[in-house]
C-alpha cells in the first residue's frame, strides 16, 4: 500500500470480485476498508501518492524526512480509522466472518513470470533505496528513478523475447503466445485474433483442381494447391475484415506475441494523470497571474497569525475540504503549496504547514466524492465493471466518521511532532 494506492485498489476490488460472493451489505466492509487503508497508507513514502511528489519538490523536504514526518500519522490514522469502521460495521447484517471462496486461489500458479517478478522487485527496491540515499543530495527524483524504469523496461523486452524464441512463453507456439498476452490486456475469452484460426483452418481443407471437379490434379497439385490457399486466404480475409485492419491486427498479435509483458503494462499506465495535472497547474498559475494566490495567502497569514499550530489545523482542514471541490487531492494540494508559500510563514511554520498539507492530502482521499482522488475514480469504475453498485450518499455516509477521526488524530499528532521539533 505505500508504494502506491491505486494497485491496491486495484487488485483488491478485483480479488473481491471475483472470488467472494456476498450481499451488497456484507460486501461494503470489505470494501469501504480497503478504499480507506490503501489511502492512508499512501502518505508513508513519496512515491505512494502524486501529492507527495508534489510536497516534497514544492517544499523541498527530503524524501527520507517525509517518511520521518508522516510514519506517526500513518499509524495513528490507521488505527482510528479501524476503530470508526468498526464502530459503523458493528450490525450482524454487515458481518462476513469467512470468504465464501468461488474461485481456486493458488499464488503459485498466478504468478506467470516468477523471474520477472523477481528483477522487478529488485529493481524497484534497489531504486527506492537510491532515492532514498542521493535525496539527501538534493537531485531530482527524475533523474534517478527514470534510468531504473529504462533499465526494467530493456530488461522485459530482452526477457519476453528471449522466452518467445525458446519457446517458454505460455506454450511453444506463437498462438498460443498470442492468446496469453492478449488475455492478459484484456481480461476477456473472445481474442481478436479468431481470424488467424480461421485462415488456418482454410490451410487445411483439400484443394481441388479447376480441370476437374472433385478430383486432385498429380501433375499441378503443388501449384494448384498454393494457387486456391492463397484464392481462399484472401477470401477468409476479405470476410473477416479490411485489409487494413487485418494487417494491423496481424501485426498486433505478432508484437503481443513477441513481448507481452510491455503490451499488458501499457494500458495500464496513469497516461491520463499527464494532461490532468498539467491542468491543474494551468489553473493554478492563472490564479497567480491574477493575484489570487497572493489573496489566498494573506487570508492564511492573517487567519492563523503566522502561528505554527494554527497554520497546521487550518491547511490540514481546508486541505480535506479541497479535496472534494478543487479537482482531485492533485489540485488541492498544488493550490495549498502554492498558499503556503505565498503566507510567508517563517521556516518551522511552513514545514509544520507542509507535513499538515501531506497528510490531509491523502487521508482526503477517503471523503465524500468519488473524485476526491484518482484511486477513488478507479474504484468505482471498477465496481461498475463488475455490476456493484456503490452510490454516491453511500459513499460519503460511511466516510465521514473515519474522516471524522483520522482528521483529528492526524493533524494532533503532526501539532505533538512539531512542538517536540521546534519548541
Amino acid at each position: 500500500m505505500i508504494f502506491g494506492n491505486d494497485p491496491v485498489i486495484l487488485s483488491g476490488t478485483v480479488f473481491l470480485v471475483y472470488y467472494t460472493r456476498a450481499t451488497h451489505l456484507q460486501h461494503l466492509p470489505w470494501l469501504m476498508s480497503e478504499f480507506a487503508a490503501a489511502n492512508t497508507a499512501s502518505m508513508v513514502l513519496f512515491v505512494g501518492n502524486p501529492t507527495n511528489v508534489v510536497i516534497c519538490e514544492g517544499f523541498g523536504i527530503n524524501n527520507a524526512a517525509f517518511t520521518a514526518y508522516t510514519i506517526l500519522p500513518f499509524v495513528a490514522c490507521s488505527v482510528f480509522c479501524f476503530v470508526a469502521l468498526a464502530l459503523q460495521f458493528k450490525d450482524s447484517k454487515h458481518s462476513l466472518h469467512k470468504f465464501n471462496i468461488t474461485g481456486q486461489l493458488n499464488v503459485r500458479e498466478v504468478l506467470q513470470d516468477p523471474v520477472g517478478a523477481i528483477v522487478g522487485s529488485i529493481i524497484l527496491c534497489s531504486c527506492l533505496i537510491v532515492v532514498l540515499i542521493l535525496s539527501f543530495l538534493h537531485i531530482d527524483v527524475w533523474k534517478i528513478t527514470l534510468p531504473f524504469a529504462g533499465l526494467k523496461f530493456c530488461f522485459d523486452m530482452a526477457w519476453d523475447y528471449y522466452r518467445y524464441r525458446n519457446g517458454k512463453l505460455s506454450g511453444v507456439s506463437e498462438e498460443d503466445a498470442v492468446k496469453y498476452a492478449l488475455e492478459r490486456v484484456t481480461s476477456v475469452t473472445a481474442l481478436p485474433h479468431d481470424q488467424d484460426r480461421g485462415i488456418a483452418l482454410v490451410t487445411n481443407v483439400p484443394t481441388e483442381s479447376s480441370n476437374t471437379p472433385g478430383t486432385l490434379e498429380p501433375q499441378n497439385q503443388s501449384s494448384s494447391s498454393s494457387i486456391h490457399h492463397s484464392k481462399s486466404t484472401s477470401e477468409t480475409s476479405s470476410a473477416l475484415d479490411s485489409p487494413p485492419d487485418a494487417n494491423m491486427s496481424q501485426r498486433y498479435n505478432s508484437l503481443t506475441s513477441h513481448f507481452p509483458t510491455f503490451f499488458t503494462a501499457l494500458p495500464r499506465l496513469p497516461l491520463g494523470l499527464i494532461p490532468f495535472a498539467f491542468s491543474q497547474f494551468i489553473l493554478i498559475e492563472a490564479l497567480t497571474r491574477n493575484g489570487w494566490i497572493e489573496v489566498f495567502g494573506r487570508w492564511l497569514a492573517i487567519a492563523s497569525g503566522g502561528k505554527m499550530f494554527p497554520a497546521i489545523w487550518l491547511v490540514g482542514i481546508m486541505g480535506v475540504i479541497l479535496c472534494n471541490i478543487a479537482g482531485t487531492n492533485i489540485g488541492a494540494t498544488i493550490l495549498l503549496t502554492k498558499i503556503i508559500h505565498q503566507a510567508g510563514f517563517d521556516v518551522s511554520t511552513e514545514r509544520a504547514a507542509a507535513i499538515a498539507l501531506a497528510v490531509a492530502s491523502n487521508i482526503g482521499a477517503v471523503s465524500f466524492t468519488f473524485s476526491a482522488s484518482l484511486a477513488g475514480l478507479l474504484w468505482v469504475t471498477i465496481l461498475k465493471q463488475k455490476d456493484i453498485t456503490v452510490k454516491q450518499w453511500e459513499f460519503a455516509k460511511w466516510n465521514s466518521l473515519p474522516l471524522l477521526f483520522m482528521t483529528g488524530v492526524g493533524l494532533a499528532i503532526v501539532s505533538a511532532e512539531m512542538a517536540v521539533l521546534y519548541d
